[in-house]
Order: structure tokens, then C-alpha cells, then sequence
């Protein structure tokens, strides 16, 4: 018969068991960041704020770079589709970086690449080369996307809602001011080239912070011991888990609603009546309206039990603004610009659930990454439908229609991520 686990004599203790703090610079980063989250903060923000000025800023200055460089329909097609392809792809590969550099790392050359890329876009008479440069931009706003809700997970686990909230916020700004600032910067340097260069510089300074926080980062593995026992993080794969496929869903159906709306609202209430200048102020006043919605709704996502009230209400919202332009696109267009402002809190909700939704710094970058690239192939396909739609039909009911359809869609997945669970669980 087994004697009892009290029976059985005492053991010496292992000889890694050490009581002392351990050196790993791995753990201390889990649970202590050695990198100060003040600094982190000021980070993130300054990144936040680069990962779409260069997308928007080529946006309003499309027609001049066209005729600057001499571009082809088919070639500045190819420009404006860019930041979904690269979104997608190089998004994908960031977290089998994330296991080889520290991400302090990773974010000094992705602000660098952003950088550089728009300087050289800038300085080039060639259409080839300025593709070639733009892609290069997007690859440093591509990996930094995937790692920012990695980071809040990994230095602020107890703030998840109002730091995602921040930087959003922060990601908003950047972009309602480089698409209202880029023609005026241009015109008042008389070329298209200084409204998209002078984003390197916001590039440039996002840079600094990180820097500190890669040296410490490189000096703790150096202090380390080279026999230091560390654990190899556990392998998500969120694409097996019906978790990770609901984000990267709902992922996709909002981002596709976005891009829309981004490519067509401004065409939308130009057919409408409005007189162009004051259908740009309408397509600016979404973006506006989202900075206090982006600062909000991941709070309200971080302390809600179930995301069940928030997918609902922002359905309802994008379904009557969607509806209100079908119907009176003229006659209430400031109602309709307001619902689509909180109809495309969506995103800031979706970047506070996939923090909300892993356990673990690991699990939040993979789940980070999945949605994010697949999401972004399922977004490339919003502008093409409702201009292809637009076009067919001459008017704005198909385009509208099928903007429904993709709501419903996102619906759907909204309530399958609104209960808490985990993808490490799945």
C-alpha cells in the first residue's frame, strides 16, 4: 500500500530553486518592466500617432502626386490598396519576430523604416520607386499595429481600457491631421512632395523614445546568466480557435465599413448636393467625432462583463446612419455623420478585446496578429465593392446594401467574442 504524501521523507530542493530575484530578462519584463511605464506610455502615443498620416496624407494629395509623378489609374490604384496588402502581410510575420527581438527593438526599426520610407518617396521622380518606398513606410506602421496591444498587455494589464483608449485616440488624431493638414502644407511650399515628407519628421521623433528602452532591454540580456533556466513562450495559434477566427472577422467587417467610408462618404454626399469642400468637412467631421469615442470606448469595453451592450449599440448606430444616407442623404447629413462616428467605435472596441481576450503577452500579439492580417484582407475588399457597385448601378442603394450586409456579418462575430474567454483556453 502507497504510504501518504506526509509520510514519505523530506527532499533536498532542486538545484535551480533559487529564492533570490531572478536575472531573466525575459520575467522581469512579465512581471516588473524594467523599462519604466511612463516612458512606454510616451511611446506608444508617438507611435499611435504615425500609423495612419502617411496613409491619409497621400489620400488628399492624391490627384497632385498623380499628375507629379505621372501615375497610372492602375498604378495609383496599387498605391491606395498598399496599406491593406501590407497590413495583412507583414503583419502576419510579427509575432515570429516578437520571439527572436525584443520588441523595444522591433519599434526603433519599424518608426526608422516609416521614416526613411516617406523621406525617399518624396525625393524620387519614379513611379516604381515611390511604390517601392510607400511599401516600406507600411511595413514599419504594419509591425507597429500588431505590437501596441501586445505592449498594453505586457506594462499596463490593469489599464488595458484606458491605455488602448489613449493610444487610439492618439491614432485618430494623427489621422484627422495629416488629412486636413496635407494640401495646406503643400500649398504653402508650392509642391505635393512637402505635404507627405514632412510626416517623417513625426516618424522620426517617435523614434526616440524607444531607443532608451532597446538599450536596457539588450543590457538585461546581457547581465543574464548564461545558465538562467527560461521558459520558451507557448505557441498560440489563433487561426485553430474559433476565438481568433470571431476577431478576425469582426476585425474585417468593421475595417472594410472604415475604408468605405473613408474612400466614398465624401462622393456620397457630393451626389447628394453638397458642394465639394463641404462634403471633405462632412468625411472630416466622422474622424473628429471618433477622438473623445476613441478615448471612450475601450474603457467602457475594459469594465463591461460581456461586449454584448457595446456590439448591439454600435450596430444600431452604423445601421440608421447607413440607412439615413440611403434615404435623406441631404436633409439630416450632420445625424447621419454622428452615428457613423459611433458606429465606427468598432475599432477602438476590437483593438481593447483582443488584450481583453488572451491571458498572456504571447497569446495577445498572436491574437493580435491573426486578426489584424486577416482582417485586413477582408477590409481590402470594401472600397472595391462599393465602387465597382457604384459604378453598375449609377447610384448609392447597392453600395449601401452591401455595407449592410458586411454589418450583419460583424454583428454575428460581435456576439461571439462578447463573452469573456481566452484563446490560450481554445
Amino acid at each position: 500500500m502507497t504510504p501518504p504524501p506526509t509520510a514519505a521523507p523530506a527532499l533536498p530542493a532542486p538545484a535551480t530553486a533559487d529564492p533570490r530575484p531572478s536575472r531573466d530578462p525575459g520575467a522581469g519584463r512579465r512581471t516588473h518592466p524594467a523599462t519604466g511605464g511612463a516612458l512606454v506610455l510616451v511611446g506608444m502615443l508617438l507611435v499611435a500617432l504615425n500609423l495612419r498620416a502617411v496613409v491619409t496624407s497621400l489620400g488628399a494629395l492624391l490627384d497632385e502626386v498623380r499628375d507629379g509623378l505621372g501615375l497610372s489609374g492602375a498604378t495609383a490604384g496599387l498605391v491606395t490598396t498598399l496599406p491593406t496588402i501590407a497590413f495583412a502581410g507583414l503583419g502576419a510575420l510579427t509575432p515570429w519576430l516578437v520571439r527572436r527581438v525584443a520588441p523595444a527593438r522591433v519599434l526603433v526599426v519599424a518608426m526608422l523604416a516609416l521614416a526613411v520610407g516617406q523621406v525617399l518617396r518624396v525625393a524620387t521622380d519614379s513611379a516604381l520607386i515611390f511604390v517601392l518606398t510607400s511599401a516600406l513606410a507600411l511595413s514599419g506602421i504594419a509591425v507597429a499595429n500588431i505590437l501596441l496591444p501586445m505592449l498594453v498587455k505586457q506594462h499596463f494589464p490593469h489599464r488595458t481600457g484606458l491605455v488602448t483608449g489613449a493610444y487610439t485616440m492618439a491614432l485618430t488624431v494623427g489621422t484627422t491631421v495629416a488629412a486636413a493638414s496635407a494640401v495646406p502644407i503643400a500649398h504653402a511650399f508650392g509642391s505635393w512632395r512637402a505635404g507627405l515628407g514632412v510626416w517623417a519628421a513625426m516618424a522620426a521623433v517617435a523614434v526616440l523614445p524607444w531607443v532608451p528602452l532597446a538599450l536596457r532591454t539588450r543590457a538585461a540580456a546581457r547581465r543574464a546568466t548564461p545558465t538562467a533556466a527560461v521558459a520558451a513562450p507557448t505557441r498560440v495559434r489563433p487561426a485553430r480557435t474559433r476565438l481568433g477566427w470571431a476577431m478576425a472577422v469582426y476585425f474585417g467587417a468593421q475595417s472594410l465599413s472604415g475604408y468605405a467610408i473613408m474612400g466614398w462618404l465624401a462622393q456620397l454626399f457630393r451626389d447628394a448636393g453638397y458642394q465639394p469642400e463641404s462634403a471633405g468637412l462632412l468625411l472630416a467631421g466622422v474622424t473628429a467625432l471618433g477622438v473623445p469615442i476613441a478615448l471612450l470606448m475601450p474603457t467602457l469595453a475594459g469594465r463591461l462583463g460581456s461586449l454584448r451592450p457595446l456590439v448591439l449599440g454600435l450596430t444600431t448606430a452604423s445601421t440608421l446612419a447607413y440607412l439615413g444616407l440611403a434615404l435623406a442623404p441631404h436633409g439630416a447629413a450632420l445625424l447621419w455623420v454622428a452615428l457613423l462616428a459611433i458606429g465606427q467605435g468598432a475599432f477602438p472596441m476590437i483593438l481593447t478585446a483582443i488584450g481583453l481576450r488572451a491571458r498572456t503577452a504571447e497569446g495577445t500579439v498572436a491574437l493580435s496578429a491573426f486578426a489584424q492580417s486577416t482582417g485586413y484582407v477582408i477590409a481590402a475588399l470594401g472600397p472595391l465593392m462599393v465602387g465597382i457597385l457604384y459604378e453598375a448601378t449609377g447610384g448609392w442603394t447597392a453600395p449601401i446594401g452591401f455595407l449592410l450586409g458586411a454589418l450583419a456579418v460583424q454583428t454575428a462575430a460581435g456576439m461571439a467574442i462578447a463573452r469573456p474567454r481566452y484563446v490560450e483556453d481554445e
